[in-house]
């Protein structure tokens, strides 16, 4: 499923305040809808446990919250004593939850039929347009059917602010849903980012360029499921920390989709002053990538990742040929995810944009990448060329020397974590 550009968190915000901020319209509260863990069988309790965690985790500098799964495809969050707007805060942060594909803000009404019908008419108080009413009742106990409550509900609104009916395609639709213990009545949603939750598939660790792909690639990987951390190669000492600060920023953000971010930074610029004075010219591009990979599958050994990502993606620079890519698959036993492979350049921008990476990516900065660059690339290596190279330069040591330079720093996007030494 591709990635949709949420609406901002100014559209909750409204949304809260069009559901009302009275308390006799009922409890203000957040249900999810979940999509494809619905389908994982006798795994499916695996599943939710490991969302509830990261929902839990998501909420940690709220106020205290409970949680109660409705099913196989709902979960309710409450926030006991919290305002409209400290509900609202609570939806917005589980818009980036992975596993979760619809966040409603929902009042929660008891089980009667004129107070469901009050409340469903005075949130509709200030829409124009059309209208349809859309009754679910999951508790078959009501005394009414779902037909029949949305034609009783339909009904009242109409009467009360003349709005016409459209049930095909109507500009505003109010949700009425009957649960085992009370009512949840809603209008608007947001679209979640589904997929399944982060760390039901394992751990990878993410090269981390500062460029637009990686943080692309690293995204879509956390919605299959992976835990990531992440690994950046700067120019030091050669070049400046913008390049850091530029990985930092982008590491920042993404931890709002899995929090607990690590991002561990390696001075990389005498490593390329030593392929660079080795002799190997067109193919310095590939040795040195070859380098890092090297340096992230030690690193990845000792963190306990199971794959790589990068953010390749085929035949978008002269790097990224098929024969270069299969070279470098070759510089590592570890498997190599590289979930762009065949997006093009639009669509990698598009999807950056949505998760909120691309204005950090197009900072200028100077990284290793742009450092010592010959002026043509190899766009056939071959291995055995590669590997006389490493041999000469006993690469293995220098990528496990490499690892011990690495920095630590925990990029929170709740701000809460401080940069430490690994």
């Amino acid at each position: 499923m591709a990635v949709t550009s949420a609406p901002a968190a100014l559209d909750v915000r409204d949304t809260a305040q069009q559901l009302g901020g009275d308390p006799g319209l009922g409890e203000l509260c957040v249900l999810m809808k979940l999509g494809e863990i619905v389908l994982k069988g006798s795994n499916r309790n695996l599943f939710q446990r490991r969302l509830h965690n990261n929902i839990r985790s998501a909420a940690r500098d709220l106020r205290s919250i409970t949680l109660t799964q409705r099913g196989a495809g709902v979960i309710i969050v409450r926030m006991p004593g919290g305002s409209d707007l400290e509900v609202a805060e609570l939806a917005e942060r589980m818009r980036n939850v992975m596993g979760v594909v619809w966040v409603h803000l929902v009042r929660r009404v008891a089980k009667d039929l004129d107070s469901v019908t009050d409340i469903a008419v005075r949130s509709m108080a200030e829409r124009a347009g059309t209208f349809a009413v859309k009754a679910r009742r999951r508790d078959k106990r009501f005394p009414m059917t779902s037909s029949q409550i949305a034609v009783h509900i339909g009904s009242a609104v109409q009467h009360a602010h003349g709005l016409p009916v459209e049930l095909k395609r109507p500009a505003n639709t109010l949700h009425v849903e009957v649960d085992k213990d009370e009512v949840f009545v809603f209008t608007d949603g947001i679209p979640g980012q589904g997929g399944l939750p982060v760390g039901m598939s394992g751990r990878g660790l993410v090269l981390m360029s500062g460029g637009i792909d990686s943080p692309v690639a690293a995204h879509r990987m956390m919605r299959r499921g992976l835990k990531v951390d992440f690994l950046h190669f700067s120019g030091m000492p050669f070049t400046g920390p913008e390049s850091i600060y530029k990985a930092y920023s982008l590491v920042r953000q993404l931890d709002r989709y899995q929090s607990g971010s690590r991002l561990f930074v390696v001075p990389f610029g005498k490593a390329q002053q030593q392929l660079k004075t080795s002799g190997i010219e067109r193919l310095q591009i590939v040795a040195q990538r070859r380098l890092m990979l090297k340096t992230a599958e030690a690193l990845a050994d000792d963190l306990g990742a199971e794959t790589l990502i990068t953010g390749d993606a085929l035949g978008q620079v002269s790097s990224q040929t098929m024969t270069n890519l299969t070279a470098l698959d070759d510089a590592v036993d570890l498997p190599i995810l590289r979930p762009l492979i065949g997006m093009d350049k639009t669509e990698i921008m598009d999807q950056a944009r949505a998760i909120g990476t691309l204005s950090i990516s197009e900072l200028p900065d100077e990284d290793c990448c742009t450092l010592l660059t010959p002026r043509q690339v190899e766009t056939a290596a071959k291995i055995a060329d590669l590997r006389q190279i490493e041999k000469r330069l006993d690469a293995e040591e220098l990528a496990e020397h490499l690892v011990t330079t690495a920095q630590l720093h925990r990029p929170s996007f709740l701000g809460d974590a401080a940069p430490a030494r690994v």
